[in-house]
């Protein structure tokens, strides 16, 4: 397995965190960077993690242009779904003849626009990242906790059930031997539902309310929010025909209460006067359940609060 060649397509805090680790493991990985480029040349990437130590990874294949990459068997992409567009013809350059493209990007539907932009012949996966980490300078990647990365097959070549999830397992047992939680999902959708239980609250209200994890649990009336929120979003995708598990969100409440204070990837593109991710993480979920007839308010009240914000904030 270790012969496999790896492209990192946006090399932030999820592509340098995952392609760290899997560099270190002895996979052939291959870092495409625009901005970061010289500094990642020059100086290589570090990890600060709270799990794994401080690890380096000082001898980096980098590049600033696709056309001197080699062709990739897995091309990992890091960057935030608002640049997917342009991103779809650096993906297909950088991949080899039925190579397995995987999304690490927050969201709902993600997979469904990029498919159109990209050749049949590769194969299609979401990958669900349960993780704490940002990018605190070019090139050095701050991990405050967790790492799973589960997979699921969306579109491609394989056409049966059984070929989709070998592939999917195949991804998944390349992160295992990195050391990382990884497995593989039959059923994508559902695997992306159930992300946004945690997604859809934090990410906007710490955005909403200036806040970290930390405070936003502290209050009784910012925690009821995020319950509230919660329990739409299960609304949203049992109407879509996913049924996710009755204890999740109160799991998930109960996990967040544990972690370290964490301020989501939302706070930091907003900080950083950067577009929010308002259609994949909430744009296509509200559309998706708005068509299956249910209507979610708090979550419709959240994202028009966010387009506000993040209107006024890029004419800064």
């Amino acid at each position: 397995m270790k012969n496999v060649r790896i492209g990192v397509i946006g090399t932030g805090a999820i592509g340098g965190f995952y392609g760290l680790l899997l560099a270190r493991a002895g996979f052939d990985v291959h870092f495409l960077l625009r901005s970061e480029y010289a500094a990642v040349a020059e100086n290589g990437l570090r990890l600060n993690s709270q799990v794994h130590g401080a690890l380096a990874l000082e001898s980096v294949q980098a590049y600033h242009d696709v056309a001197d990459m080699p062709p990739c068997d897995w091309v990992l992409v890091g960057a935030k779904t608002t640049s997917n567009a342009e991103l779809a013809p650096i993906i297909a350059r950088a991949a080899a003849p039925g190579a397995k493209v995987l999304l690490l990007q927050n969201g709902f539907a993600v997979e469904e626009g990029m498919r159109a932009l990209l050749p049949d012949s590769l194969h299609l996966l979401g990958g669900l990242c349960y993780i704490c980490v940002h990018r605190s300078a070019p090139g050095v990647v701050e991990h405050q906790a967790l790492g799973a990365v589960h997979l699921g097959y969306h579109s491609g070549p394989a056409v049966d059930s059984e070929a989709q999830l070998a592939i999917a397992e195949e991804g998944s047992a390349m992160f295992r031997a990195a050391g990382l939680d990884s497995k593989a999902m039959p059923n994508l959708e559902q695997a992306r539902w159930q992300k946004l239980v945690w997604n859809i609250p934090y990410n906007g209200l710490s955005v909403l309310l200036d806040s970290g994890t930390r405070d936003l649990m502290a209050s009784p009336d910012s925690r009821a929010l995020i319950a509230a929120i919660m329990d739409e979003v299960m609304q949203g995708a049992a109407a879509c025909g996913h049924e996710l598990p009755a204890g999740y969100p109160a799991a998930m409440l109960d996990a967040t209460e544990r972690m370290p204070d964490y301020l989501p990837s939302m706070y930091h593109d907003f900080a950083q006067h950067r577009p929010l991710e308002l259609q994949a993480i909430y744009g296509a979920p509200l559309a998706a359940a708005a068509q299956a007839g249910a209507q979610l308010p708090r979550i419709e009240s959240l994202l028009a609060a966010l387009r506000f914000l993040d209107a006024r904030n890029q004419q800064r």
